[in-house]
């Protein structure tokens, strides 16, 4: 089997970042059922020094489509801009993620394998191929923002399990 870096990166960012669309949609009901407002759940930390649920969902989406847009433009920076601020934002916020995602096609994505790709933060400057920076950098930080956020809405009581969390698994069709 050869390695493809589209099949690594592409489908599971999609399958996470559509589950995550969903816990959305739990979050936005829990706060109408109990009378809150919805800053409170996006507003809402693990730990006081920890950033908020709503700088957690869109993080997916910066090392999701913006690790592979990074890549294409030879550098990725963190995205430093306000997250929204309400779960229509987030939601518009997911679904332009997925689009973007769903656009590329595997020959674009394995061509960036090789590539030239550096992370710079401040002064610092971390050198990567493409697919080191996707697989050792931008993926597990995809994966500990969908993780945070999910136990962020856990915490505060959504009701909420694994399934939720995996969404719909990619089975042999």
């Amino acid at each position: 089997m050869t390695f493809s870096l589209y099949d690594a990166v592409v489908p599971s960012n999609l399958q996470i970042l559509a589950a995550l669309d969903r816990l959305l949609d739990k979050a936005a009901a829990f706060c109408a059922e109990r009378g809150e407002a919805d800053a409170d759940l996006i507003d809402a930390r693990l730990a006081p020094d920890m950033l908020p649920f709503g700088y957690q969902v869109k993080s997916c989406a910066v090392h999701s489509i913006g690790g592979i847009e990074g890549v294409r433009a030879g550098a990725f920076s963190p995205d430093r801009s306000a997250w929204p601020t309400d779960f229509e934002g987030l939601h518009a916020l997911l679904q332009s993620a997925m689009t973007r995602l769903a656009a590329f096609d595997r020959d674009t994505v394995d061509a960036l394998a090789d590539s030239d790709t550096h992370f710079a933060i401040g002064e610092t400057r971390m050198p990567f191929t493409g697919a080191n920076f996707l697989l050792s950098f931008s993926q597990p930080n995809f994966y500990f923002h969908a993780t945070t956020a999910y136990a962020i809405l856990r915490a505060r009581g959504v009701k909420l399990g694994k399934r939720d969390f995996l969404g719909i698994p990619r089975t042999k069709g």
